[in-house]
C-alpha cells in the first residue's frame, strides 16, 4: 500500500470518530486522488482537540480502548487521547527502535526519570526498555538524593530524563564530588527543545552520549523519532506516520531544507487517529540518506515553536535565537530567563543569565546587552546571577515570563 493509500485509510477511519466527522463533513475519501489532493484538507490544531473533549476523537467502540493519555491541561482544557493495545504495542514498538538507533541494548540499565500517569512519558520510555530486553529503572521525576543513590548502587548506563532536569541532575552529581562513582554512558532527553551550550554542559558534566528524542502527547508520545550517532538530525519513523513541513502563516508545503512547523498524520493510529496535525514545533526536512544507514528520512532538531515567539517593541524574539545568541558569549551558562515588564508606558526586556566568572560580571552583562541589540534588533537590560541561582526544574523550564497581559 502506497502512502496516499495509508493515509486515505486513515482518514476514513478517523471519520468513524465524532470529532472528524464533523471537521471534515462534506469531504469524500474517494476525492482525495493526489497528495496536492490531501494537502487541501483542513489543518487540526490543539485547539481543535481541546473542542473534542473528552472523547469526541475516539475512532474504534469503548471495549477497544486499554488506556488514556492526556495532555497537562495547564493552558486550557487538557486533551484527552485514548489508545488501543495495538497503539500501546506499536509505540513501544517505535520506542524500542529509538533506544536501538542510539546504541541501547538489552544489556543496558534504563533509569527513566520523566513523569508517569496521564503524562505519556515515563510509561513510553519503560514500555520500550521493555520490548529491548533491557532493565527498566523507573524512579519518575524529583527526589534527586535517591536518583543519585539508585543511579550509583544499580549502575545505570542510560539516563532518561528533559534536560532542564539532566542538567540538574549533572549539577548534583558535581556538587557531591560523584562522578566517579556513576555508569552512565548515554542519555536520551526529550519532551522540550535546548540549546547546543545546555546539550554540551550535560554531555561534558555527565561524561555521557547525548540523543535527543521526539514527541508528543496527541501523536503517541516520545519516542516516534530520535537522532542517530552520525549527526543531530532526527530520523522519524515514517512507516507508522506521515509528516509534512509547512509554512506557519500560509499553511503551504515547503520543500525540503525549507524552516517551517511540522504538521503530522498517523497512519496506524487506531483509538484517536490525527489528520494533519500542526504540532507547532519548528524545524525542516534534511535531503538525501544518512550515512548511519537507516532509510527513514531526517528532520532537523525541534529549534522552536510557532506559537512560543514574544514581540518586544517589534522585535520578534524566539527562545532559540536567544539560546543561540548566548552560546557565542565565553562565560555565560545554558540557563537564562527572560523577564517582560510594561512599566512607565514601556516595555522592559531583562535578561537573568547565569556566569561562574563573578568578576566579570559587569563586563559580561555589556556583551550581552550589545549582542542582543545587534542581532535581535532590542536593547534588553541583562543581569548576571551566579551558577545555580536560577531555577532548576523536574519536568520543563519555563524560560520566558511576560508579565504585561
Amino acid at each position: 500500500m502506497n502512502t496516499l493509500d495509508q493515509i486515505k485509510k486513515s482518514i476514513k477511519h478517523a471519520m468513524k470518530g465524532s470529532f472528524y466527522k464533523s471537521h471534515f463533513a462534506g469531504i469524500k475519501v474517494g476525492d482525495i486522488n493526489r497528495m496536492a489532493d490531501f494537502e487541501k484538507l483542513p489543518f487540526t490544531d490543539k485547539e481543535d482537540l481541546r473542542q473534542a473533549y473528552p472523547l469526541g476523537l475516539q475512532a474504534v467502540p469503548d471495549e477497544k480502548i486499554i488506556r488514556i493519555h492526556s495532555s497537562s491541561g495547564t493552558t486550557g482544557t487538557p486533551v484527552i487521547i485514548p489508545y488501543t493495545q495495538k497503539d500501546v504495542n506499536d509505540w513501544a514498538v517505535m520506542f524500542k527502535r529509538c533506544y536501538e538507533t542510539a546504541g541501547i541494548t538489552k544489556l543496558d540499565r534504563i533509569h527513566i526519570t520523566p513523569g508517569y500517569g496521564l503524562w505519556t512519558a515515563g510509561i513510553g520510555f519503560q514500555a520500550g526498555t521493555e520490548l529491548l530486553g533491557a532493565m527498566a529503572i523507573p524512579m519518575g521525576p524529583g527526589n534527586t538524593d535517591k536518583q543519585i543513590k539508585m543511579m550509583i548502587d544499580l549502575k545505570s548506563t542510560v539516563l532518561c530524563a528533559t534536560s532542564s532536569y539532566a542538567l540538574l541532575i549533572a549539577e548534583e552529581i558535581e556538587k557531591r564530588g560523584v562522578r566517579d562513582k556513576i555508569h552512565l554512558k548515554k542519555g536520551v532527553i526529550g519532551s522540550e527543545r535546548w540549546g547546543e551550550k545546555m546539550r554540551k554542559r550535560i554531555a561534558g558534566e555527565l561524561g555521557v552520549e547525548l540523543y535527543d528524542i521526539y514527541g508528543l502527547t496527541e501523536i503517541y508520545g516520545p519516542g516516534i523519532g530520535i537522532n542517530c550517532p552520525r549527526q543531530s538530525a532526527m530520523h522519524i519513523w515514517t512507516d507508522f506516520m506521515y509528516y509534512e513541513i509547512i509554512d506557519p502563516k500560509t499553511g503551504k508545503v515547503l520543500p525540503a531544507g525549507k524552516t517551517g512547523e511540522l504538521v503530522i498524520t498517523t497512519l496506524r493510529k487506531e483509538g484517536a487517529p490525527l489528520i494533519r496535525y500542526r504540532t507547532h514545533d519548528l524545524t525542516k526536512s534534511i535531503p538525501g540518506k544518512c550515512k548511519c544507514g537507516l532509510e527513514y528520512p531526517r528532520i532537523d532538531t525541534i529549534i522552536g515553536r510557532s506559537d512560543d515567539m514574544v514581540k518586544v517593541r517589534g522585535a520578534i524574539i524566539y527562545p532559540s535565537r536567544v539560546d543561540e545568541l548566548l552560546a557565542t558569549i565565553d562565560g555565560v551558562s545554558s540557563e537564562y530567563q527572560i523577564m517582560i515588564d510594561h512599566m512607565n508606558g514601556k516595555d522592559i526586556l531583562t535578561l537573568f543569565f547565569e556566569t561562574a566568572d563573578k568578576d566579570s560580571a559587569a563586563a559580561l552583562e555589556k556583551t550581552v546587552e550589545h549582542e542582543f541589540k545587534e542581532k535581535i534588533g532590542l536593547a534588553p537590560k541583562a543581569k548576571a546571577v551566579g551558577m545555580g541561582e536560577l531555577p532548576r526544574s523536574e519536568k520543563k523550564s519555563t524560560r520566558v515570563f511576560d508579565n504585561r497581559y
